[in-house]
């Protein structure tokens, strides 16, 4: 037996957490036992969410050994056959590492779920790692479209209808509108500080991603609509 560590990626929006939660319940159906674990949900809470209203309970990592979780789970006479990695961009590369190491060393199917790119437009370094050592490297097929009708993949930081270009790499908000509060989280030394601000990311095309583009009409509630 051979276990896979499978990166599934894709601009926000895109599905990711839903394709998660989905495999979790095909795999569980057929008898197997997983793990779900999570960093930094957009909920703030230990937990992966989908923007379509699924949510289940998770664990949520930190500076975590996941070598360690599973050990945990075999000392209780828990099997552990998968594991469900949401937000996977935040992981470090050691984690990575781990997770590689466990689907080779004990046969542990990996699925993990994830950004490839900051809102800067470059490689997270969790991310980098997994395509890096990853088995099977699968881009999300749901399109996310730009407000131009383009596909987008890069995701902007916007605040006060502006793209920001510079900031901590972790900042947890979500695809409202400028004039709601959000959950943000910055981490320094491992310790989370939690802020209220109007940051929100919008999915924008290549090219309006790099003029800072946002369309004609920033003020809409969400992704802007083509109509």
């Amino acid at each position: 037996m051979v276990g896979h560590l499978k990166f599934f990626f894709g601009p926000m929006d895109c599905g990711k957490s839903t394709l998660a939660l989905q495999i979790d319940h095909n795999n569980s159906r057929q008898g197997r036992r997983g793990l779900l674990l999570v960093r930094h949900d957009r909920s703030g809470r230990p937990q992966i969410s989908s923007r379509i209203g699924i949510t289940r309970e998770a664990a949520e990592i930190r500076d975590d050994d996941l070598r360690a979780l599973v050990r945990a789970e075999w000392a209780e006479g828990r099997r552990v056959d998968y594991l469900i990695v949401d937000e996977a961009q935040f992981l470090s590369p050691a984690q990575v590492g781990q997770l590689a190491e466990l689907a080779d060393d004990v046969q542990v199917d990996v699925y993990c779920f994830g950004l490839a790119t900051d809102f800067r437009g470059e490689m997270f370094p969790g991310s980098q790692r997994l395509f890096e050592l990853a088995d099977e490297l699968k881009a999300i097929q749901v399109e996310v479209l730009c407000w131009c009708g383009v596909p987008g993949r890069f995701n902007a930081r916007v605040r006060a209808g502006r793209v920001i270009r510079a900031g901590d790499t972790v900042l947890v908000a979500d695809t409202a509108s400028d004039t709601e509060q959000h959950r943000s989280g910055t981490e320094s030394n491992g310790v989370t500080d939690t802020t209220e601000t109007t940051i929100r990311y919008q999915v924008l095309c290549r090219r309006h991603f790099r003029l800072g583009d946002l369309g004609p009409d920033v003020a809409q509630s969400g992704q802007l609509r083509l109509a």
